[in-house]
């Protein structure tokens, strides 16, 4: 039977080529602009880390004033505190240690110098961390490991080097124990990561833009980039009226923020601590004369800070939104042409009926045509889709079209659509 109800479809799609191509294109056209918009939007709006983001928190301290602009929240009338921590907060929190795995994070872009005679310098972009980071945001690692609390505290100069940069130096052989010469001073190589690029950066999105980039290159210990004056490649925020101060060791002494941090929260009932923690903290300073204002503080998971800080462009949500509504507006128009085309049929239906056939066979027999225009323009759907992603690129700025990419499970949305 439902052979017949196909040869049936397939004559009347053949009696009128230029609806039926008509409503093919309508709904492929809507399927793949849909789709390639949502593609992009997944690439930029998912979660860098999702096994673990709820328990990755950015804590945020007013060194400031609750008056002056300094966060994104401030549009809707909210004084946010700035979204980096000045370097006496940042070692303060330190110090103290109130979480489970902590880091301050500073944007570095060193040269690295090749022993090999004749080879140019790299410039590399990379950040300065506690050794707590890379198990906290686990780090994945090629040949050795991130460095020790002993190093950390004996200022070693450690180096942790990219997959990418250890194949230009050393060839890609394990080069743990080797030195690089890292803005003329040698740093000894105790571990190689494996390829990994994140994307976003959460742990950084302040400086990095959130997108974009091979991932970061090297990661050297925080107090020994700063000790070394080694070049910052992040943000330097002061108050207003003020200039960042020249010099790291100025900077130190500023109230400038300029440190991004992350602390890793093991439950609900951690993540409460240290709230009061912060609040607690920002307090004390208040009683010694260092803030004239309340408390201050904000403490949000990874997702909530992504979004706080409108990681995910706002035109791209704005295109997902316009391409779901062509989609329904394709989808209607193709209803509406079928709804003209079979009721023109009522003499049809009336002799079937005369012949006995059930409401039922009607109604099967002409939900096999929908189903084989739904089919038609799904697949010329699949191919447009195809092209879509493979052409962001000549609309989307390079850092957020890399991120669309065609897999199984867009290929599965875009065939049940």
């Amino acid at each position: 039977m439902l052979g017949y109800y196909l040869y049936l479809a397939f004559r009347s799609l053949r009696r009128s080529p230029g609806m039926t191509i008509l409503m093919v294109l309508a709904i492929g056209f809507g399927v793949a602009a849909s789709m390639t918009t949502y593609a992009v939007f997944r690439g930029v709006s998912g979660d860098p880390i999702p096994w673990k983001s709820s328990q990755l928190f950015v804590p945020q301290i007013d060194a400031w004033d609750p008056e002056q602009p300094s966060g994104p929240g401030e549009h809707a009338g909210m004084h946010e505190p700035p979204d980096a921590l000045t370097y006496a907060d940042a070692t303060a929190l330190m110090h103290d240690h109130r979480a489970t795995r902590q880091s301050a994070i500073y944007a570095i872009a060193p040269t690295v110098l090749p022993a090999k005679p004749g080879s140019s310098p790299i410039p590399v972009f990379g950040f300065g961390v506690d050794h707590e980071f890379f198990p906290m945001v686990d780090v994945p690692f090629q040949f050795g490991s991130g460095w020790s609390a002993a190093d950390d505290a004996e200022g070693t100069p450690a180096i942790v080097i990219s997959a990418s940069l250890n194949q230009r130096v050393f060839g890609g052989e394990n080069s743990v124990g080797h030195n690089i010469d890292l803005d003329g001073k040698d740093y000894r190589v105790i571990g190689v990561m494996k390829p990994w690029n994140p994307q976003p950066m959460f742990f950084d999105v302040v400086d990095t833009g959130g997108f974009g980039g091979d991932g970061p290159e090297v990661f050297v210990p925080l107090q020994s980039a700063i000790a070394s004056g080694m070049q910052g490649a992040g943000a330097v925020n002061c108050p207003k009226g003020v200039q960042p101060p020249p010099g790291i060791d100025s900077l130190q002494k500023s109230n400038c923020a300029w440190l991004a941090y992350m602390a890793e929260l093991d439950d609900a009932a951690a993540v409460q601590r240290y709230r009061r923690y912060l609040d607690n903290y920002a307090r004390e300073q208040q009683q010694i004369g260092r803030f004239a204002w309340p408390p201050n503080t904000r403490l949000r998971d990874v997702p909530a800070f992504l979004d706080y800080e409108h990681v995910v462009p706002d035109d791209t949500q704005q295109s997902l939104w316009v391409a779901l509504g062509l989609l329904l507006v394709c989808l209607i128009n193709t209803v509406s042409l079928l709804l003209a085309k079979f009721l023109r049929r009522s003499g049809e239906i009336g002799v079937r009926r005369a012949l006995g056939a059930s409401r039922r066979e009607i109604y099967v027999q002409f939900l096999t045509e929908e189903a084989m225009v739904g089919v038609g323009g799904g697949v010329l759907g699949l191919l447009l889709t195809g092209i879509g992603v493979l052409g962001v690129n000549f609309v989307l700025p390079p850092r957020l079209a890399h991120l669309a990419h065609i897999d199984p499970a867009l290929l599965s949305l875009t065939v049940v659509v």
